[in-house]
C-alpha cells in the first residue's frame, strides 16, 4: 500500500504575534511534521542563521528563482521577498511527511489556490497594545519601523477570516496547546485511520454478521 499523502498546515499571523515560538514550543512534541525553511531576500537579524531559520539569498536570486518557477508560493513583504521552494514542500508531502509553512497571508493565499485541502491557522495577539509591546521588546526595530509594522500588522489582521482556525495567543501554553490539538485531530480523521489500520478494521469487522 502506498504511504498516506502528507498533511500540510499553514501557520500565519501578524508579526510580533508569538508564531514562531508557538510553533517552534509544539513541534518539538510533533517530530512527525516537517517546517519547511522559507527564503527571503531580507538580511540576517541578530542570531538568524542562515538555512536553520531562513535560506538568504539577495533579490538578484531571488527573481532568477521566481522566473524560474522554484517557488510553491511567495510574496513581497515589508519589502522584501518571501517564499516556499516547491522542492522543500512538494517531495515530503508525496512520501508521507506532514509539512508546515510558517508564512503571511498573501503566500497562504497562493497555497490555498494550489492545494485547497491545506489546513491553515491564523494567529491572533490579544491586542493591539500587546502586539506593539513585543515588537519593542525584540529591540531590532526604530519606532519608525514598528509604527509600520503595526499598521501592516492591522492589515495582516483582516485576513484572518480566510483561514479554517483562529488562535488567540494571550496565554502561551493554552495556544501552543489550541495549536496541537488541530495536528492531532487530523491525523484522526476518518479517511486516514481506515488506511492506517486497514488490518485491525478489518480483523475488528471479521464476525460481523
Amino acid at each position: 500500500m502506498s504511504p498516506l499523502r502528507g498533511t500540510l498546515y499553514i501557520v500565519a499571523a501578524p508579526s510580533g504575534a508569538g508564531k514562531s515560538s508557538l510553533v517552534n514550543a509544539v513541534l518539538a512534541r510533533e517530530p512527525g511534521i516537517a517546517l519547511s525553511i522559507s527564503f527571503t531576500s531580507r538580511a540576517p537579524r541578530p542570531g538568524e542563521r542562515h538555512a536553520q531559520h531562513y535560506h538568504f539569498v539577495d533579490k538578484a536570486e531571488f527573481q532568477r528563482m521566481i522566473a524560474a518557477g522554484d517557488f510553491f508560493e511567495h510574496a513581497l513583504v515589508h519589502g522584501d521577498y518571501k517564499g516556499t521552494a516547491r522542492q522543500s514542500v512538494e517531495p515530503q508531502l508525496a512520501a508521507g511527511k506532514d509539512v508546515l509553512l510558517e508564512i503571511d497571508w498573501q503566500g497562504a493565499r497562493q497555497v490555498r489556490e494550489k492545494m485547497p485541502e491545506a489546513i491553515s491557522v491564523f494567529i491572533l495577539p490579544p491586542s493591539l497594545d500587546a502586539l506593539q509591546t513585543r515588537m519593542r521588546n525584540r529591540g531590532q526595530d526604530t519606532e519608525e519601523v514598528i509604527a509600520r509594522r503595526l499598521a501592516a500588522a492591522r492589515e495582516e489582521m483582516s485576513h484572518h477570516d480566510e483561514f479554517d482556525f483562529v488562535i488567540v495567543n494571550e496565554h502561551f501554553d493554552a495556544a501552543a496547546a489550541e495549536l496541537r490539538s488541530i495536528f492531532v485531530a487530523q491525523r484522526l480523521r476518518q479517511a486516514d485511520q481506515a488506511r492506517r489500520h486497514a488490518a485491525l478494521i478489518a480483523e475488528l469487522l471479521a464476525g460481523r454478521r
